[in-house]
């Protein structure tokens, strides 16, 4: 029989962690519940375990260590990540674990936002963060992803096992989603009837530093999946900037036969050259890249 473990990452969840893990036992009576807590200072983990929650720690702060360390430890078919503060229906739950155990999909991503996010949500710029966020992706990495950075998300064992996440905040969903659509998994996506917080449940994540970690995890994994466009991108930019600096410069010179500003010409020389080093380290890790994916999907075979 096919094991089934829902993931649960808390910090100071007490107010709604013991509805959460009752109303996925009720809705999926066969699967192990996993809490994992990460320095809560309220009844937390007393509350999970009166639900009959299993309890694991976590002692280093962040959502991502927390979700990294459940990954390693826990041992599952299907793997149902969500969050602790009751906004995610326990409805789809059933539906997202036979997407995975039966059709074999790789991840699927409870989508917050083709659904009552915006209606729901409190936070106008937690809306404007996810749009942004979207969008970017979706240019990057030609896909469709409705909600990247949603919290409910079911995963294979395939999955888990050959994607190495590094992220240790809120940005671990962001990585989580990047990689799988790197490696050509299978992703499929259903909306899910997302609530806002109850009262006296308070959010963690901050608007203005998290996002700001988001964007910059985003640029990362844009330079380690994305090489060659990304160095190119840079190499261009650079060349213009050279190029508008050195068209006076080249224009006085065919025009007097001078070049009266040496410096200006130096420079803009070696930006060029700059420029071109930058593209060949582009196509260097690119190639690097194709045999890290090829020795990837050689390991995930073997499995």
């Amino acid at each position: 029989m096919s094991k089934i473990a829902v993931l649960i990452p808390c910090y100071n969840e007490g107010t709604t962690i013991g509805k959460v893990v009752v109303d996925f036992r009720s809705e999926l009576p066969e699967a192990d519940i996993y809490v994992y807590d990460n320095n809560s200072t309220d009844d937390t983990v007393e509350k999970a375990k009166k639900a009959g929650a299993i309890i694991g720690y976590e002692r280093r702060q962040g959502k991502g260590n927390v979700v990294r360390r459940m990954l390693r430890e826990i041992d599952a078919d299907c793997y149902i990540l969500v969050d602790g503060d009751d906004t995610y229906p326990v409805e789809n739950a059933k539906e997202m674990a036979l997407m995975v155990l039966e059709e074999k999909t790789d991840m699927v991503i409870g989508d917050r936002l083709s659904a009552t996010y915006f209606e729901e949500n409190k936070r106008p710029l937690h809306d404007s963060g996810n749009r942004l966020v979207r969008s970017i992706i979706n240019k990057i990495f030609h896909s469709d992803v409705k909600d990247i950075m949603t919290g409910y998300r079911a995963m294979s064992r395939r999955l888990v096992e050959t994607l190495p996440l590094l992220s240790e905040g809120f940005e671990i969903e962001t990585e989580m989603t990047i990689m799988a659509l790197d490696s050509g998994l299978d992703i499929q996506q259903i909306p899910v009837q997302y609530r806002d917080r109850p009262d006296g449940s308070v959010s963690k994540l901050n608007t203005i530093t998290d996002g700001c970690r988001i964007l910059l995890t985003i640029l990362k994994l844009y330079r380690d999946y994305q090489p060659l466009r990304f160095f190119s991108m840079i190499a261009a930019l650079l060349v213009v900037i050279a190029t508008i600096v050195l068209i006076p410069v080249l224009t006085e010179y065919f025009q007097t036969g001078l070049v009266p500003r040496y410096p200006t010409l130096i420079v803009c020389g070696f930006v060029i050259l700059f420029a071109m080093m930058m593209w060949v380290c582009g196509i260097v890790l690119e190639v690097m890249l194709a045999h890290q994916r090829q020795l990837r999907e050689l390991i995930v075979k073997r499995k």
